[in-house]
């Protein structure tokens, strides 16, 4: 069997994009309907990281109203309904993201997105901000029946993408991304922009950047060029 090719796999919010705006303000729109304040992006970009559900449930519980398993599945079928049409209000992706893709394409990498983002927003989200076709997989929360910090989402989206998993990099900015790359034995970059409560340097990651012209050199010192090209 031929060698299968490198593969760099992405999260999403807070890694390839800062989407805090328009999450954020899907869930501002849930909790003005229930009466409730609203929040700052600022204050409540650390509710982001743990899919639409966790943050519903992590807002509410901030506003102080505590949801029930009833509450909570009404209000994420109107937070899916009104967030996939106002996906990209707000959303851009991070300045140096389109170099470092191609860069690392010029180096014989596949690229893949693994995120806790609902499957169909994350493939919507990437097709609007015109990256969607770089992507040899784009697998979200319900894809497989697992998702991150289980590793098996990262490892099952390797699969699909028909990368190796042996020469593989996790890139990300959450405890989530990072302890599902340590279960999967997959080294992990992590990226200090993006969606976490706890700064990314001391989640453990193998590498940390604070842009993305770093991101080369990081995915180099841990997945070399000699051996990234090994296949080609």
């Amino acid at each position: 069997m031929p060698n299968l090719p490198p593969i760099a796999v992405f999260d999403l919010d807070g890694t390839l994009a800062e989407t805090a705006g328009d999450l954020i303000g899907t869930l501002n729109v849930l909790l003005r309907r229930e009466k409730l304040p609203p929040v700052s992006v600022e204050d409540a970009r650390d509710l982001i990281g743990a899919g639409a559900k966790a943050l519903i449930q992590r807002g509410f519980s901030a506003a102080g109203e505590p949801l029930s398993t009833e509450g909570l599945e009404r209000l994420f079928g109107e937070f899916l309904a009104h967030y996939g049409e106002h996906l990209c209000d707000h959303t851009y992706l991070y300045e140096g993201v389109l170099d470092a893709l191609d860069a690392l394409e010029g180096d014989g990498f596949l690229l893949a997105v693994c995120t806790n983002k609902n499957e169909a927003h994350a493939v919507a989200l990437l097709d609007k901000l015109g990256i969607a076709g770089r992507f040899a997989a784009i697998c979200g929360r319900a894809t497989f029946p697992f998702s991150k910090p289980d590793p098996r989402h990262i490892t099952l989206t390797i699969d699909r993408a028909k990368g190796d998993p042996g020469r593989a990099v996790m890139v990300g900015d959450s405890r989530a991304d990072i302890d599902a790359a340590k279960a999967a034995g997959i080294p992990v970059v992590g990226v200090t922009f993006g969606y976490t409560d706890t700064p990314v340097e001391q989640l453990g990651p193998d590498r940390v950047i604070a842009h993305f012209d770093e991101l080369v050199g990081a995915v180099e010192a841990l997945v070399p060029r000699e051996r990234a090209r090994a296949a080609s």
